[in-house]
């Protein structure tokens, strides 16, 4: 049985990886936690209560999909414009000190409140309108702070300061970029005017001096606020959710968007001759090309990996664990230039083992002992899991797609402790629809693994499938909060572009839910089953 502490020790890089603290957790992007003050998304301060409202099911872990920042237009959380930086979106306005019921008033006057009611109310995330509505709101408070603060030169203002010389490494470089990407219409730095495209000394001079520096300088003073509020209600909502004993886990995405502020500032460490994407398999002749930069591995060597472990190090501060995404892209990348055939960098298994090696190793140094997880999923040779097994790196069990070469499941309890089980991911249907997809003998055989009645009623069913989930092997298991409400939509359907995609909300709020006798039921059910489990609750 656990200690009841989150706490666990975590794998040396040479090899052995200790045991876990062994948890049930919930996967739920932060866009669609839904709560009462909330501004047609979901909020940072949001996720202490939501924390509170799933421990009444035996969650101690609540997993997110990446939140940085996203341009104007764009909803998947993999396509951000920065590798650091917070989506402005997910600051609560309620909680912002400059905003006060007035400052309010003056945000949401004209139609604003019509707009507001109507965000809130929607089942699925309107991306521009509340972009707008936060983007208005943020103005507005940045409009206040300067009076009231910066130029009274008060300790929120050195407060402020502190934060950008804390976090100057990426930060002046993206309050910069997105200053520049607004004043050109939201177009990324590859339409830019030459001295501003290639970083001239005088243009990165603007973000030293913010205040000195008229509009622009505004612009940029603007982008850091808004960065240090995110970042602050992060640290409260995180430290709220350690007096709970649960945990916060992120996803940092394999790579970063071609027109990032990453990639104009670093330019040399990738590759934006080529196109990032996958080899040719059954489902595509000819591969798939995703638009998105490679990483320059020679020059990413030549100072030591630093942005990768910059990356994982802030990663680290605003997460207890994070999952990798795509981890197998950091032993090879599948590469293409226009008009010619695409391959794989490197080329040859023994670079390929190397690379990945180099690579995990300097992210587990830089974001600490038991940080880091890997999404292992899809095709992925051998020598990778080997290199994530002598690292100890978790990796993921997906139950429906685990079975043999006679496509026979292999029972849960049989996954290593140092592996993430789960039902399904962002990726696929909640189990609660899943279910209904798999074809007859599919379901036949998961049922036979813990003789789990096939004409069981639909609620009864799922209970049972949450029980086989918890019975496994794994130390940590995952759950769509789609699952544990009951819900059959799905988060994103891939290969797909749609407003559905990544912009699914709770059904109701979370105090709503939270005071729902029957949801409560459930939750205790579930709850019950955590704890026959041996995991903490």
């Amino acid at each position: 049985m656990s200690d009841g502490t989150l706490a666990h020790t975590s794998p040396s890089v040479r090899g052995k990886a200790a045991p876990m603290a062994r948890l049930s957790g919930v996967t739920l992007p932060l866009f669609s936690l839904r709560t009462a003050d909330d501004w047609g998304i979901g909020e940072i301060p949001g996720l202490p209560l939501c924390a509170e409202w799933l421990s009444a099911a035996g969650q101690r872990l609540i997993q997110v999909l990446p939140v940085q920042e996203l341009a104007d237009g764009e909803t998947s959380p993999y396509g951000a414009v920065s590798a650091f930086a917070i989506d402005p979106v997910y600051v609560g306005v309620s909680s912002v000190a400059d905003l006060d019921p007035a400052a309010i008033d003056r945000v949401l006057a004209g139609a604003g409140r019509e707009e507001l009611a109507r965000v809130r109310e929607r089942a699925a995330v309107d991306y521009g309108a509340v972009r707008r509505l936060k983007r208005r709101a943020l103005r507005e408070g940045f409009a206040v702070f300067r009076e009231r603060e910066l130029d009274r030169d008060t300790p929120r203002a050195r407060a402020l300061f502190a934060f950008v010389e804390r976090e100057k490494a990426w930060l002046r470089d993206h309050a910069l970029y997105m200053a520049l990407r607004h004043s050109h219409d939201g177009f990324g730095f590859s339409t830019w005017p030459e001295p501003e495209r290639d970083r001239h000394p005088e243009i990165l001079a603007l973000a030293s001096a913010p205040r000195d520096e008229g509009k622009i300088g505004t612009a940029i003073l603007e982008e850091m606020y808004v960065q240090w509020l995110a970042h602050e209600q992060w640290a409260r909502a995180r430290e709220s959710m350690r007096g709970q004993n649960v945990a916060l886990m992120g996803d940092m995405p394999f790579i970063i968007g071609g027109e990032s502020a990453d990639v104009w500032a670093h330019r040399e460490q990738f590759r934006t001759d080529v196109s990032l994407g996958a080899p040719p398999d059954a489902f595509s002749a000819d591969g798939q090309s995703w638009g998105l930069p490679a990483y320059d591995w020679q020059a990413m060597d030549a100072d030591g990996l630093a942005w990768l472990r910059m990356r994982a190090k802030h990663a680290a501060t605003l997460f207890d664990r994070f999952r990798i995404d795509h981890l197998v892209g950091f032993f090879r990348q599948w590469i293409r230039k226009e008009g010619e055939p695409g391959m794989f960098v490197p080329s040859n298994e023994d670079e390929q083992r190397a690379r990945g090696d180099k690579v995990l190793r300097a992210i587990i140094a830089a974001a600490g002992p038991g940080a880091v997880i890997a999404e292992d999923l899809g095709v992925v040779p051998p020598f990778v899991r080997e290199t994530m097994a002598r690292l100890g790196l978790p990796g993921y069990k997906v139950l429906p797609w685990e079975r043999d070469h006679n496509f026979m499941p292999y029972a849960p309890r049989s996954f290593p402790p140092l592996s993430v089980a789960t039902w399904s991911t962002h990726d696929t249907a909640p189990i609660t629809q899943w279910w209904y997809d798999l074809e007859p003998w599919e379901r036949e055989r998961l049922a036979a693994l813990d003789a789990i009645p096939l004409d069981a009623p639909e609620g009864e069913r799922e209970l049972l499938l949450f029980k086989l989930l918890l019975s496994s092997g794994s130390d940590l298991v995952l759950f769509l909060v789609n699952e544990i409400i009951g819900d059959k939509s799905r988060i994103n359907l891939p290969g797909t572009v749609s407003d559905r995609n990544w912009s699914w909300r709770l059904p109701r709020t979370v105090e709503a839910l939270r005071d729902d006798p029957e949801v409560a039921s459930r939750l205790a059910k579930i709850r019950a089953l955590v704890a026959t489990s041996s995991r903490m609750i």
